[in-house]
């Protein structure tokens, strides 16, 4: 289909002679001979490019640039004109004009402009769609009374800027809602930016923040921005906020108190235009009682509070999120969907899951991978899921087996199993794991190398 460019000239001669020179080039060209016309034309029929006339009768220019950027934001616009200034130019830029031409108008500069202002129109497009897909994959599921006033929770907070502290169990998607709040918010054009506080060296906390200057340690061979840097105009979140040391604590309270900050090893103040949402498995009222972190910046971040509840609360949402999970792995497979009997469902319903949705979908994909054909049955759900009690801390490992003849193969076994199962709670981030376990990482990768654990994230 041929690309529509609607004309807005009060100069007859000027719509004909653009006419001529984009049919020619294969576009179809629409008509409007001022800005009242133009407003009009669009309530039938939304173009992908506008030429728009400086200078017309009734509504100028300017103040129809204003109302269709208003109505239309992502409509590619490009004004003309034959008595342009600067400051003409530069105010129809900052209203939202793609480009400003002057006349008399020049063929190749005409085709040029539209052909890149297309290009731009188009690539927009692909962005949004692109964002579109990404949030998809990353919905929150549920349809349960406590699912759907979380969800009404964050459309009400969601267009505001204020502060959020999203608190809740490891696994319950905290992570999902931030994703949620930056997305359906007035910064959904901006970066969303995450970084967790819990996996990166206290040595190396600050440089992830707030960026370095060249010199300012050992290795620090260039310049780096920050993740504040990074998420300027955007969203940035830190998830398990109550594992910052306090003195990182009192540069992320200066930043929401003042919007700016300097770079480690640096003087110049850099000031950033951010929102932040900020997330904890802990219970910060605590570790402000223990000195661990600083009730000024609880009341900055706790400016609205959520609640993510564990999923033993919510069962009756695991059919819908084992439904989300079988589709998500058929498409990264490239594989045909496979299916869940109801009988299966019912014993997933039947476990508390200590591990909350991350571990549902550990297990999910587990028997995506492991069900050999196309239906997945009762038979195949894990054992330790059927019969196993609710909470990790009450199912003891299995301590060797039949094959297990030495102390050797029992410890041996044991400890793969141990492995497993904190891989999985930490949803396969090795560093976080190697932390929890107290084991250098490098030890790890050997141990899981040895006993043939694949990294499946």
């Amino acid at each position: 289909m041929n690309e529509t460019i609607l004309v807005v000239d009060d100069e007859e001669s000027i719509r004909t002679a653009l006419a001529g020179i984009l049919e020619d080039e294969g576009y179809r060209t629409v008509f409007a001979r001022d800005g009242v016309d133009a407003l009009e034309s669009l309530q039938k029929e939304l173009p992908d490019l506008v030429l728009l006339d400086i200078w017309m009768p009734r509504l100028d220019g300017l103040e129809t640039l204003q109302r269709l950027k208003e109505q239309h934001p992502g409509l590619t616009v490009v004004m003309m004109s034959g008595h342009g200034t600067i400051e003409t130019a530069v105010r129809s830029t900052k209203i939202g004009a793609y480009d400003f031409i002057e006349k008399p108008l020049s063929l190749e500069k005409v085709l040029v402009t539209v052909r890149n202002g297309l290009d731009v129109g188009r690539l927009r497009a692909e962005n949004d769609s692109l964002r579109t897909l990404s949030f998809k994959g990353h919905e929150m599921i549920g349809t349960t009374a406590v699912m759907r006033r979380l969800q009404e929770q964050i459309a009400r907070v969601a267009p505001s800027n204020a502060s959020v502290l999203i608190s809740g169990e490891n696994g319950t998607g905290k992570e999902l809602v931030a994703r949620a709040i930056h997305h359906q918010g007035l910064r959904r054009e901006g970066p969303f930016i995450e970084i967790n506080c819990a996996a990166i060296p206290e040595e190396l906390i600050e440089s992830e923040l707030f960026g370095h200057e060249k010199g300012a340690f050992t290795g620090a061979i260039a310049q780096k921005k920050g993740k504040f840097d990074l998420a300027d105009g955007g969203t940035i979140f830190l998830d398990e906020i109550g594992d910052m040391s306090l003195k990182t604590q009192a540069k992320v309270l200066r930043i929401i108190q003042e919007r700016k900050f300097e770079r480690v090893g640096g003087t110049r103040t850099v000031e950033v235009d951010v929102r932040i949402i900020a997330a904890t498995n802990k219970i910060l009222e605590e570790e402000i009682k223990n000195g661990t972190f600083r009730e000024d910046l609880f009341y900055r971040l706790n400016v609205v509070p959520f609640q993510v509840p564990p999923l033993r609360e919510r069962k009756e949402d695991i059919p819908p999120l084992v439904e989300h999970f079988l589709q998500i792995f058929a498409k990264r497979e490239g594989q045909e969907r496979k299916t869940m009997l109801p009988e299966a469902v019912e014993l997933l319903k039947g476990y508390d899951w200590p591990g909350n949705v991350r571990e549902l979908r550990n297990i999910v994909e587990r028997l995506v991978i492991m069900t050999p054909g196309k239906v997945i049955t009762p038979a195949q759900i894990p054992e330790s899921i059927v019969g196993g009690p609710a909470h990790r801390d009450e199912a003891p490992f299995r301590l060797g087996g039949p094959e297990s003849n030495s102390l050797r193969e029992a410890r041996e076994e044991f400890e793969k199993e141990f492995i497993m199962q904190k891989l999985e709670e930490f949803n396969w981030n090795i560093s976080r794991t190697a932390e929890a376990i107290e084991l250098e990482r490098s030890n790890l990768y050997r141990k899981m190398k040895s006993y043939g654990i694949d990294v499946k994230k």
